[in-house]
């Protein structure tokens, strides 16, 4: 099936939701989801194309939610949705084209293969769904093909799947599971460059938190191993961004690194919003609050994204907003520890003890809540509070490795101990831990900032030649160039105006925007680019009016008295009763039949 829907619109915007594991093992979760965001993937090298996130796009995994209501929620016009059935060699995938304006379904196919075939197929799926957003919306400029086979090994690659499952995990122990997978990986094909990208990030992470140099050194070595086989992999770069800035606290490499993985996929919202963390620690809020804005077009729906705003202003000291950005992360997954930890923060600093006991006791997963109300306490001791801060000294000594932020650090500080205080940050800053790297702008140290210990970690940390530069140049884009010449142009042209009146090729009904260009003898990406840049529409309205203009020819002759409206309309070319109708009346201004009638003598 394949109908051209009336809408005009520059709205060139797609969100994939997962695709469905149909498989009779339950298991085979993975598989569906790595081919979800394959596709996805490969739709974002498309210039031109708003492509939802993964995390957004996933949002509304095993949810029965109208496409109407998914389509506001994210701001696009169509939705791909679809199922993965696996068995044994054997691949089945089903996929639909849906339009978000009323719910048209106006592309469906389903796709039978060898799993040996499986990258051709998302990449046939991929450039179908591209080609239909074109016809329908406007000029896209699409690649032969968008994706390549990244390996030729299905076990290895079904290893990979099942690995980057865990990685999306986004926690401690799926990296670890992740971590296992990508070896086994790279053990059956070492020419498999996704898997040791794949590495560098987890070990870089995991590293990074405790600096622990044997894991940092497995990241270098394994991004090492990626770059000899790509070196052009927004992954990759990726990979090396957070090693650079997490793992070393390199603000200038991470910085180049974050900006080269955005370069080569701008749509990689990971990328991102790390380049949005270090704008964060080195103090650069205005440009890290414009890319965390920037993120969430793309990715709407991410907690993550939220908290990561919510931070900036946090640290910018405006908490009301921080707030307001928290809730709604925690909308999205009230699990979410890091903006229940931060919130808990917040509502220290904004002096609401009300609020905050309330949150700690309906929040089963507060973090540290017996210090966070002595924290309170200690920050605000001219309030009427009845809290026990007799065991703060024993709190301090406890472990609190697990903790996001450094609660022993806030306590020893309000304790007015700022020697000890001071003896802490530092040998914390020495282990690069965490959210320490935002210690010159963290609210609750600011006591620290009059000892000179503490101005001399700022200098060692952050001086002007350890930063990148504020903010990165803007790069100027140069107007798209054309992609025919004025002669071509007049050329092409005339051979459609003749075409469409002698051969009258409109009123094939399956005609397809790659049909007509080869017809004309040019690229399908010069005709969509004519038809949008000269003409002024895209395929879809250029062809329609064409089936308009006959069916009113054909309607208005007497000798069809006989034939129903909906048989002329099929008869000028038009496929759906649906889109000839809406078509007429957006173009007539009233329905067929009333045109009729108004236009007979």
């Amino acid at each position: 099936m394949s109908n051209h829907l009336p809408i005009s619109s520059s709205n060139k915007s797609i969100a994939v939701l997962p695709f469905v594991n149909m498989s009779t093992d339950p298991e085979n979760e993975y598989f569906s989801d790595g081919i979800t965001e394959e596709i996805i993937n490969a739709l974002t090298t498309v210039k031109g194309l708003k492509v939802i996130a993964r995390t957004s796009s996933f949002a509304f995994k095993n949810k029965n939610i109208d496409v109407r209501t998914i389509g506001d929620q994210l701001g696009v016009s169509t939705i791909l949705e679809g199922s993965v059935r696996k068995v044994k060699n054997r691949v089945r995938i089903t996929a639909q084209l849906i339009s978000t304006n009323d719910g048209t379904h106006f592309w469906s196919k389903n796709f039978d293969r060898d799993l040996e075939d499986i990258f051709a197929v998302q990449d046939e799926i991929s450039l179908q769904i591209a080609d239909q957003i074109r016809e329908n919306f406007g000029h896209l400029n699409i690649q032969e093909h968008l994706i390549e086979a990244p390996t030729q090994n299905m076990e290895a690659y079904d290893l990979y799947l099942k690995g980057r499952y865990q990685h999306l995990m986004w926690d401690g122990q799926g990296i670890v599971n992740a971590v296992a997978l990508y070896e086994q990986c790279v053990t059956i094909d070492p020419s498999f460059v996704l898997p040791y990208f794949g590495l560098g990030y987890s070990y870089a992470m995991y590293g990074s938190w405790g600096n622990n140099k044997d894991l940092l050194k497995l990241s270098e070595e394994n991004l090492r191993k990626g770059f000899n086989l790509d070196k052009q992999s927004y992954m990759g770069y990726f990979g090396k961004a957070t090693l650079s800035f997490w793992g070393h606290w390199d603000f200038i490499n991470g910085h180049k690194f974050f900006l080269k993985a955005i370069e080569l996929n701008p749509s990689y919202t990971e990328a991102e919003e790390g380049l949005c963390e270090l704008y964060t620690a080195v103090g650069y809020f205005e440009k890290a609050l414009w890319h965390a804005d920037n993120i969430l077009k793309i990715n709407p729906l991410s907690p993550n994204h939220y908290f990561t705003k919510a931070n900036i202003h946090y640290l910018n000291e405006d908490y009301t907003k921080a707030l307001e950005c928290l809730e709604t992360s925690l909308s999205i997954n009230p699990d979410f520890t890091h903006p229940i930890a931060l919130k808990q923060l917040c509502l220290i600093l904004l002096k609401d003890y009300e609020k905050l006991n309330d949150f700690l006791d309906q929040t089963p997963l507060a973090e540290r809540p017996e210090e966070c109300r002595v924290l309170y306490k200690l920050v605000h001791p001219e309030d009427k509070i009845d809290i026990d801060i007799s065991r703060v000294g024993l709190m301090i000594k406890e472990d609190f490795g697990a903790a996001l932020f450094p609660w022993q650090l806030f306590l020893l500080v309000h304790m007015d101990k700022h020697e000890m205080a001071l003896d802490f940050l530092e040998e914390n800053i020495r282990m690069r831990t965490g959210q320490i790297i935002n210690f010159m702008n963290i609210p609750l140290l600011k006591p620290l900032h009059g000892y000179q210990r503490f101005k001399d970690l700022l200098q060692a940390t952050f001086r002007i030649e350890l930063l990148p530069p504020d903010p990165e140049k803007q790069i100027q884009i140069a107007p798209p160039k054309a992609l025919m010449s004025v002669a071509e142009i007049n050329m092409v042209l005339e051979i459609l105006g003749k075409e469409m009146k002698e051969e009258k090729w409109f009123q094939n009904p399956s005609l397809s925007l790659r049909e007509l260009a080869e017809n004309v003898n040019i690229s399908s990406n010069k005709l969509s680019w004519l038809l949008n840049e000269q003409i002024g529409q895209n395929f879809n309205e250029y062809i329609n009016s064409f089936r308009l203009e006959k069916f009113k020819e054909i309607a208005l002759n007497p000798a069809n008295s006989h034939l129903t409206l909906l048989g002329l309309a099929y008869e000028s070319g038009f496929k759906s009763k649906s889109v000839f109708n809406a078509f007429f009346k957006k173009n007539e201004g009233m329905t067929p039949k009333a045109w009729v009638r108004s236009n007979q003598s």
